[in-house]
């Protein structure tokens, strides 16, 4: 038997992992009726029936089931081992990153990057997972947030995270106003001594709540819920500055907690001598230094993020 051509057996994978040929079809760019030839093209070498037909869609007979099993591992195995081979653009950049840092840290500071460097298209992608750049060879870089340890990667630190317990203005002036330190566990807390609260109280006194107000397994979920009032978050300045900005989020506190975790720039090898990326992080380090330099003048000229007098607690006289 004549071995089947390979064109014929991605049409049929792909095909099969769609359960759609139209779909399937477009994916390979694709006519329907070339990638329905080649499927019955193969289905006559084979003399076996892959597919049934249906007003839905395709789906696998046994024998499409058993091709599948053989053939999928093999097509993969080649995609993987062609994928450094792809061809690359230097005035293209492609860049991932978590939803909350591109809108709260990164978005904010684009325009200066694009009006500097015009020439230069950026794409980005939004992901809550860790890129895998074996996996995916079209991301060139990414900024993730951690303790700095990826292993096989470029790693760049930008700057460390801070801290600072934040709320929103109607839930402070719902409370009296803003609290002395040592009152702090007297107000609704989100999260839990795991999540450093634990490190706060340590540092400036006080002791925690005798219970949380509530717990959330990820940062942009609780500083949601600061804003809408449910509590106190315990608040990454990154995600909280443009907050407190603009009036949604006021600073408790003007202790700030600074922790072992930070913000980084990862990249492969395959991306050290790219052209585009050579330029974002001399732009992406100033920018991180500039924040730096910024954040502790920031709250410092506002008076705890301009809290307005009428929410401050009047402290009690001294006897």
């Amino acid at each position: 038997m004549n071995r089947p051509p390979l064109h014929a057996l991605l049409g049929f994978a792909t095909a099969a992992r769609l359960n759609n040929l139209t779909r399937a079809a477009e994916q390979m760019h694709l006519t329907v009726s070339a990638l329905s030839h080649q499927i019955r093209t193969l289905e006559q070498r084979l003399g076996r029936r892959l597919f049934e037909r249906g007003p839905r869609g395709v789906r696998l007979t046994a024998d499409g089931e058993r091709l599948l099993s053989v053939v999928a591992p093999h097509l993969d195995a080649l995609d993987h081992a062609l994928r450094p081979y792809s061809p690359r653009r230097d005035d293209v950049l492609t860049l991932s990153l978590m939803a909350s840092m591109a809108s709260s840290w990164l978005v904010p500071r684009l325009g200066g990057f694009v009006a500097r460097y015009p020439q230069l298209e950026l794409n980005l992608f939004s992901s809550a997972a860790l890129v895998d750049f074996d996996r995916e060879p079209g991301i060139d870089a990414a900024m993730r947030g951690g303790y700095g340890r990826w292993p096989g990667l470029v790693i760049e630190h930008l700057f460390d995270e801070t801290l600072i317990p934040v709320a929103s203005p109607a839930l402070v002036e719902r409370m009296g106003g803003l609290p002395a330190q040592e009152d702090l566990h007297r107000w609704p807390l989100l999260g839990d001594l795991s999540t450093y609260w634990q490190d706060w109280f340590d540092r400036y006194g006080g002791k925690p709540p005798a219970r949380f107000v509530a717990h959330f397994d990820d940062s942009e979920t609780m500083h949601r819920a600061a804003v809408e009032g449910l509590g106190v978050a315990l608040g990454r300045m990154a995600r909280t500055r443009l907050l407190i900005r603009n009036g949604q989020l006021v600073p408790l506190s003007q202790g700030r907690l600074k922790i072992d975790w930070g913000h980084y720039l990862v990249y492969p090898p395959r991306s050290v001598d790219h052209a585009g990326l050579e330029s974002f992080r001399t732009w992406l380090h100033e920018q991180a230094r500039e924040y730096v330099e910024q954040m502790d003048s920031d709250l410092a000229v506002r008076d705890l993020a301009g809290a307005p007098a009428a929410t401050r607690k009047p402290r009690a006289k001294r006897a």
